[in-house]
Order: structure tokens, then sequence, then C-alpha cells
């Protein structure tokens, strides 16, 4: 297997994944949407927060919408949003652990609650028919697993 293959691939997308989450979240949206028009465009009649309301909203779920591809290279781990490669080493973590959607791997030797921001979050498919060939990449990899 030459270094430009990757030994493990897959694309989660949530957002076709998950229909009934899916029309949840949206219905959810719609009606924040329709709160702050009332309370920035009516009652404030400041649209300029409405509108950074809704942009600052809708960015911090972006990865719900957009397909994500995670790639498991020999030496690294490379994730792929629309337009965003971000590339990890596995020497960057010191252990990992199984999630509810997926695995996270922490940049520490033990579960912290600063992985959220320093680590690295795995999503599986739906079907999560990479599950256990990830792990026996990651514990070969990384190591520890908690």
């Amino acid at each position: 297997m030459s270094n430009n293959e990757p030994r493990l691939s897959w694309t989660s997308h949530p957002l076709k994944d998950y229909t009934l989450t899916s029309v949840l979240l949206i219905m959810f949206l719609i009606i924040i949407a329709f709160g702050l028009w009332k309370i920035a465009v009516v009652i404030w009649e400041m649209p300029l927060f409405y509108y950074l309301g809704l942009a600052i909203l809708f960015f911090s779920l972006i990865s719900y919408f957009i397909p994500t591809k995670y790639s498991f290279y020999e030496n690294k781990i490379e994730i792929l949003y629309w337009f965003i490669k971000v590339e990890r080493f596995y020497s960057d973590f010191g252990c990992f652990y199984a999630d509810k959607k997926g695995v996270m791997l922490s940049t520490f030797k033990m579960h912290r609650r600063l992985d959220a921001f320093r680590g690295q979050s795995i999503r599986f498919s739906k079907f999560k028919s990479e599950k256990e060939e990830l792990f026996k990449l990651l514990e070969e990899k990384i190591g520890k697993k908690v």
C-alpha cells in the first residue's frame, strides 16, 4: 500500500443520515429565526443583530449540514470539509475513546474536558461499517484506548 492511498476512508453526512433529527433541527432553526426577527427587527429595529445572530447560529452548526470525508493514512489523518482540509498526525494524540456518534481523539493521555477544543472528533457514517477497522487502526497508531 502506497503512502498516497488511505488505509481507511468514508464520508459522513448527518443531514442525510439522520432524517428525523434533521427535520427537527430545521424546524427549530426556523422557530429561532422567527423569534430573532421579532426581537431584533420588530422590537429593537436593529436588523444587523438579526443577520449576525443567524450567521453565528448557522456557522456553529455547519458541520452538520455539509458532508465530511475522513481519510486515515499510514502516518496522518485527513479530514475534508467542503473547502477546508485538516491534517493531523497520529503522534498529536495521546488516547482515544468512543462517544455516541463516533470517536474522540484526545491530545492528552487521559480523557479531559478540553478534548472538545484540543482533540479531534471523528464521526461515523450512518451504518458504522468502518467502526471495527477504525478502532484497530487507532490502537495500532495511538495505542491507548480509554
